[in-house]
C-alpha cells in the first residue's frame, strides 16, 4: 500500500466495528489512488495542483483529508512528482527549456539551442501560446517528425496582452476570438463603459490565462477599427503580433546625422568602382536598393561578376541606437502596399538605398569565372559604385525580349549566360528548382483589394537569385576559411519517413516514383513536372514535408540549395543578419557578442514577420473574394484539387489565389470513399472519383473575415448556368 493507514489506537468502538471501518477506509483509499494515478496517465492529463485535482476529480468533501494524504505518500514514494504545485507523473524523460513556436492548429514546436527542435502536440500544450518560454518533458522515443515531447511548466509568457476581434456579447462581457489562440480558445473581455459591436478589432489586457471555465479573461485596453475597415488591416497586424512600429528620437537622430550625400571622408580607403557598368534589378515597387550587379568578359574569355551590396554596417554601428532598432525587428515586414522597416527611411530608401546616377557605398564581392561557370578566384572590397539604371523586373525582361531599347542590353544578356551556367551547376550538384510565379495582392491607398498580379519567375528572377547565392557562398566560405565565427543560413536534411506522404501525393498525381527514391530522383521529378499545371501542388507538398530554414552559428548544410556553406550577405537594409556578416567580413564585429542569441532571435523574428504578412494577405484575398460574391452570389469558379484528406476535399481557388475545403458529405449525391494508398474518394455508387490535380466547379457561399474562413458548394455539370459577364 502507498498510502498511510487508519491508526490503530483504541477509541471505544467495538473490534468487529473498527474492522469493518477500517476495511471501509482501505477500500475507498485504494479508489482513490487507482483514479488519480489512471487520471494522471491519461492523454490529456495537463499538470494540476492539488485543489484543481480535487475539482477535477470532483473528490468529495469528506474524502479530500484522505486525496490530500494519499498525494502526500505517492509523491513521497516516487510514484507522483510535484513540480511548481503542480502533480504529474515522474518521468526518465530528459527536461529542457525553451521558446514555443505554436501552429495555428494547436501544436507547437520547441526551439533547442543544440539539436533538433522539439515537436509538442496539441493536447501536451498546458495553454502556452506562441512565444512563451516553457520547460518541457522530452519523451524517449522519436517519431517521424523528430523528438516529441510534453509541455510541464510554462516559465515565461511571451506576451501580456493580445489582438482579437468581437465574436458576441454574453451577459455583462465580450467574447472575443484571438488568432494567436486559436477559435477553440475564445477570449472573455471586460470592456468598462464601453459599448462593443461584433466585429470590433480590439487589444486585451490578459488577467487570467485559463479560468475555472479554461478560458482567457482579459481587459479591454484598446479599440483598433471594426473587422470591415480594410485600411487598418496593417496596423491590427502590427498590434496583434508585436510588431515594432516607429522609431526611437535617438536612432532616427542618429540617421539624420549622415545626411543625403556620401562625402570625401566616406571614400576614404574604398575601391573606387563607380565607372563600371552597373545597374540594380527589382520589384516594380520596391524601394531600398540593396544589390547592384556588374558583368564583364574579360581576355581570356572568363567572366567578372561584381555583386554590389549597400554598406549598412558603414552607417549603423554595433550599439548605437540604430543598431538596438535593428536588432529589435531582425528584419523588414513586407505587407500589401507597406513595409515596417528594419532601418529608418533615411537610410533603407536613401542614403543606403543604391539608386541610379549617385555615389553609394558598398560591399562588393568580385568573382572570376570560367567559360563551364566555375569560380577561379575571388576578392571582397569595401568599395563605391554608382548604379547606371534601375530596372524593374519588367523591364529588363523587354529589353531581353528585344522589345525595348537600352545601352545595357549586352550587359543584360551576358548575365542571362552566366546564369545558364549556374543554373547547370546548381543543378549538377543536386539542388531542386522550383521556379513558382508569385501571386501578388495589389490594393489602393485605402487599403482595398483590386486585383492578384501573377509575377512569373521569368530570366530576370532567376539570374538576380543565381548572382545573389553565389555571393552568399562565397562569403560563407570565405568567412569560414577565415575560422571566423558566424551566423549560417542552414536548412537541415529531412529523414526518409518525412518524405514517405509527399512521395504518395507525388504518385497520386501520376507521377512515376522508385520505392526508395533518392534526392536525384526528386530532382528528376521536378524537371518533369516544370511545365505541368500541377507543379504548384507538387511544390507546396514538399515544402510542408520538410524542415524550414533558420539561422545557427553552427553550420549543418543547406539541403535545398545543396549548398556546404551558405550565409545571408546580400540583403543587409531588411536583415540583420546580413548587416552582422558585412561587419564579419572587415573585423567590425565586437568579439564578446552573442552569435547564437542573434541567429535564435533572427529565425524567431524572421517567422513572426512571415506570419504578419500571411494573416494580411489572406485577410485581403477574402476582402476581394467578397467584392465578387456581392456582385453575383451564384458565380461558379474553376477550382483545382490540392489534398484530398479522409474527411475533406481541398481545392485552390486561382482567381483568390484562396484554399478552401469541402467536407465529404457536400461532395455529391453519393457515398464517398476514401482510398489512402491512391489518395483519392470514389463513389460507391456513382463511381465517380476525385484526386489532386483534377479540376472542379465551386460556388462560394460565405465569408468570414473574424476566423479567415470561406464556405463552399460543389457544383455538378447539370447546375452550371452562362455566366455573367466578368469583372
Amino acid at each position: 500500500m502507498t498510502f498511510k493507514k487508519p491508526s490503530r489506537k483504541s477509541s471505544g468502538v467495538p473490534a468487529e466495528s473498527k474492522k469493518k471501518t477500517s476495511s471501509k477506509a482501505e477500500k475507498t483509499a485504494l479508489n482513490l489512488e487507482k483514479t488519480l494515478l489512471q487520471y494522471l496517465q491519461g492523454k490529456r492529463y495537463k499538470p494540476s495542483s492539488s485543489e484543481e485535482l480535487i475539482q477535477q476529480l470532483a473528490i468529495p468533501e469528506i474524502h479530500q483529508p484522505l486525496f490530500h494524504e494519499i498525494l502526500s505518500s505517492l509523491e513521497s514514494n516516487n510514484l507522483i512528482a510535484r513540480q511548481n504545485n503542480k502533480y504529474t507523473l515522474p518521468s526518465t524523460a530528459q527536461l529542457a527549456t525553451g521558446p514555443i513556436s505554436v501552429n495555428k492548429k494547436g501544436f507547437g514546436f520547441v526551439r533547442m539551442g543544440e539539436g533538433p527542435d522539439v515537436f509538442i502536440p496539441k493536447h501536451s500544450m498546458m495553454d502556452a501560446v506562441d512565444g512563451d518560454t516553457v520547460e518541457i518533458e522530452i519523451n524517449p522515443t522519436v517519431t517521424a517528425k523528430g523528438p516529441e515531447g510534453t509541455v510541464v511548466a510554462i516559465l515565461k509568457r511571451s506576451r501580456t496582452h493580445l489582438a482579437g476581434t468581437v465574436l458576441k456579447k454574453t451577459g455583462r462581457h465580450y467574447v472575443a476570438y484571438a488568432p494567436l489562440l486559436g477559435k477553440d480558445k475564445p477570449v472573455i473581455v471586460k470592456a468598462k463603459g464601453v459599448d462593443l459591436k461584433e466585429g470590433d478589432r480590439i487589444i486585451c489586457k490578459v488577467q487570467d490565462w485559463n479560468n475555472e471555465d479554461e478560458l482567457v479573461e482579459g481587459e479591454l485596453s484598446r479599440l483598433i477599427g471594426h473587422i470591415s475597415d480594410p485600411s487598418i488591416d496593417i496596423q491590427a497586424a502590427i498590434e496583434e503580433f508585436e510588431l515594432p512600429d516607429g522609431f526611437t528620437k535617438e536612432a532616427l537622430a542618429e540617421a539624420e546625422e549622415y545626411g543625403s550625400k556620401v562625402t570625401a571622408k566616406d571614400l576614404k580607403g574604398r575601391t573606387d568602382l563607380t565607372d563600371w557598368e552597373s545597374v540594380t534589378i527589382d520589384p516594380d515597387t520596391a524601394r531600398d536598393y540593396d544589390d547592384a550587379i556588374s558583368l564583364m568578359l574579360v581576355e581570356n574569355g572568363h567572366y567578372l561578376l561584381g555583386v554590389h551590396i549597400a554598406d549598412v554596417a558603414h552607417y549603423v554601428k554595433p550599439g548605437s541606437h540604430l543598431d538596438q532598432e535593428a536588432l529589435l525587428r531582425c528584419n523588414s515586414t513586407y505587407f500589401p502596399g507597406q513595409v515596417v522597416p528594419m532601418l529608418p527611411e533615411e537610410l533603407s530608401n536613401e542614403l543606403c538605398s543604391l539608386k541610379p546616377k549617385v555615389k553609394r557605398l558598398t560591399q562588393s564581392v568580385l568573382a572570376e569565372f570560367d567559360s563551364k561557370g566555375n569560380l577561379v578566384d575571388y576578392q571582397i572590397h569595401r568599395s563605391c559604385i554608382k548604379s547606371q539604371k534601375r530596372f524593374t523586373y519588367k523591364e529588363a525582361l523587354a529589353v531581353l525580349e528585344n522589345k525595348k531599347k537600352s545601352p545595357h542590353a549586352p550587359l543584360l544578356n551576358r548575365m542571362v549566360d552566366l546564369c545558364h551556367l549556374f543554373k547547370k551547376k546548381r543543378m549538377e550538384r543536386g539542388s531542386i528548382d522550383f521556379s513558382m510565379p508569385d501571386d501578388v495582392i495589389m490594393v489602393n491607398e485605402k487599403g482595398e483589394p483590386v486585383k492578384i498580379e501573377r509575377i512569373e519567375y521569368d530570366i530576370t528572377h532567376q539570374m538576380i537569385e543565381e548572382f545573389m547565392l553565389k555571393a552568399n557562398e562565397i562569403v560563407a566560405i570565405h568567412l569560414a576559411k577565415k575560422r571566423t565565427g558566424l551566423i549560417y543560413r542552414v536548412h537541415e536534411q529531412p529523414t526518409a519517413e518525412s518524405f514517405k506522404d509527399f512521395y504518395a501525393f507525388a504518385r497520386s498525381l501520376g507521377f512515376s516514383m522508385p520505392a526508395e527514391p533518392t534526392h536525384r530522383d526528386i530532382q528528376k521529378l521536378f524537371q518533369e513536372a516544370r511545365s505541368s499545371p500541377l507543379l504548384p501542388q507538387l511544390s507546396v507538398s514538399f515544402i510542408r514535408s520538410m524542415r524550414l530554414a533558420c539561422y545557427s552559428p553552427d553550420n549543418i548544410g543547406h539541403y535545398g540549395l545543396a549548398l556546404e556553406h551558405y550565409c545571408h550577405f546580400t540583403s543587409p537594409i531588411r536583415r540583420y543578419t546580413d548587416l552582422v556578416i558585412e561587419r564579419l567580413l572587415f573585423d567590425e564585429f565586437p568579439e564578446n557578442a552573442d552569435l547564437n542569441g542573434i541567429a535564435t532571435a533572427c529565425s524567431e523574428k524572421e517567422r513572426i514577420s512571415f506570419r504578419a504578412e500571411s494573416s494580411v494577405v489572406l485577410l485581403k484575398k477574402l476582402r476581394l473574394a467578397n467584392t465578387y460574391f456581392q456582385e453575383d452570389p451564384t458565380r461558379i469558379y474553376p477550382a483545382i484539387v490540392t489534398r484530398v484528406k479522409p474527411f475533406a476535399l481541398f481545392f485552390e481557388v486561382p482567381a483568390f489565389d484562396l484554399e478552401g475545403n469541402l467536407h465529404i458529405s457536400k461532395i455529391g449525391n453519393d457515398y464517398f470513399e476514401f482510398n489512402q494508398e491512391l489518395m483519392n474518394f470514389r463513389g460507391r455508387r456513382s463511381g465517380k472519383v476525385y484526386t489532386a490535380g483534377q479540376n472542379i466547379e465551386v460556388r462560394l457561399d460565405k465569408i468570414d473575415y473574424i476566423l479567415q474562413q470561406t464556405e463552399w458548394s460543389m457544383i455538378s455539370s447539370t447546375e452550371i448556368r452562362p455566366a455573367k459577364k466578368k469583372r
